[in-house]
């Protein structure tokens, strides 16, 4: 069996996939930003999977600091991580901005996981074949340095796009470095039956289950053991090129020489 952290995992594909790991008997820590909602996942999951080894984890990915609270947490408390599903994400808000003044979509899909992640590798490494499974999406666009440090607001969907992207890029560097971990970046599919596609377009193509089933084999079948530092296109159901910047040596070293101030 094997010890997975799921973020984001209140509601959506996230709650979703929680469940199915669980019903296999897995021990699944669900986060979210509200310790009520996270309590209430922890045990209704619990109910339906009848598995006790359920537990709860919470910060606010909208703020840094929680992140690497949340990590710091996760060190002292868990004695090894089989698998991270980097799932929390934000597409509408009512605030554009963080507490800190950062853009808050590139700060809960790209710098949030990455603090998280890069603060729990030692962690990740005691598993035999660790994976780390970051939600990107269809939608990539060029990140522009002026949005990743807070300076230029766009659009929701450019700032999404360009988290995504941001996100998709660390994967392959993260991967690229970290050889005895098997990280994909996956989109799970364009505009799934979920609440952050009905808030963002009021409607959907695909079933939520479509995303389910792909994290849940992204993130437990042997038939992926050689996917690392690759972007699952669950569109179109296989192995895909993400946008044009993701394999540009320069473009990445850049952006990860950025990202490092904020890893605390």
């Amino acid at each position: 069996m094997k010890t997975i952290i799921i973020t984001g995992s209140t509601d959506g594909i996230g709650k979703l996939t929680a469940l199915k790991l669980a019903k296999d008997g897995n021990t699944v820590y669900i986060h979210g930003r509200s310790e009520a909602k996270v309590n209430a996942v922890v045990e209704e999951i619990k109910s339906a999977s009848n598995n006790k080894n359920i537990n709860g984890l919470v910060a606010d990915f909208s703020d840094l600091k929680a992140v690497k609270n949340l990590a710091d947490h996760i060190k002292k408390e868990i004695p090894k991580i089989d698998i991270l599903i980097n799932n929390a994400g934000i597409l509408k808000s009512p605030i554009s901005k963080t507490k800190d003044g950062l853009d808050i979509r590139m700060t809960v899909n790209y710098l949030a996981p990455y603090v998280l992640t890069t603060n729990i590798l030692s962690i990740l490494k005691i598993s035999e074949a660790p994976r780390v499974i970051n939600l990107s999406s269809a939608a990539q666009s060029s990140v522009n340095e002026s949005v990743l440090n807070g300076d230029e607001e766009v659009t929701d969907n450019n700032s999404y796009a360009q988290s995504k992207l941001a996100l998709t890029m660390w994967s392959f560097e993260l991967a690229k470095n970290e050889p005895n971990i098997t990280i994909i970046a996956v989109n799970p599919g364009s505009l799934l039956n979920t609440k952050m596609a009905k808030e963002a377009y009021g409607q959907h193509w695909s079933p939520a289950e479509k995303g389910v089933n792909v994290l849940y084999d992204l993130a437990t079948s042997k038939e992926y053991n050689n996917g690392s530092g690759k972007y699952f296109d669950n569109d179109k159901g296989a192995f895909s090129k993400a946008h044009e910047d993701a394999y540009s040596i320069e473009k990445i070293k850049n952006l990860i020489k950025f990202t490092e101030k904020f890893s605390l």
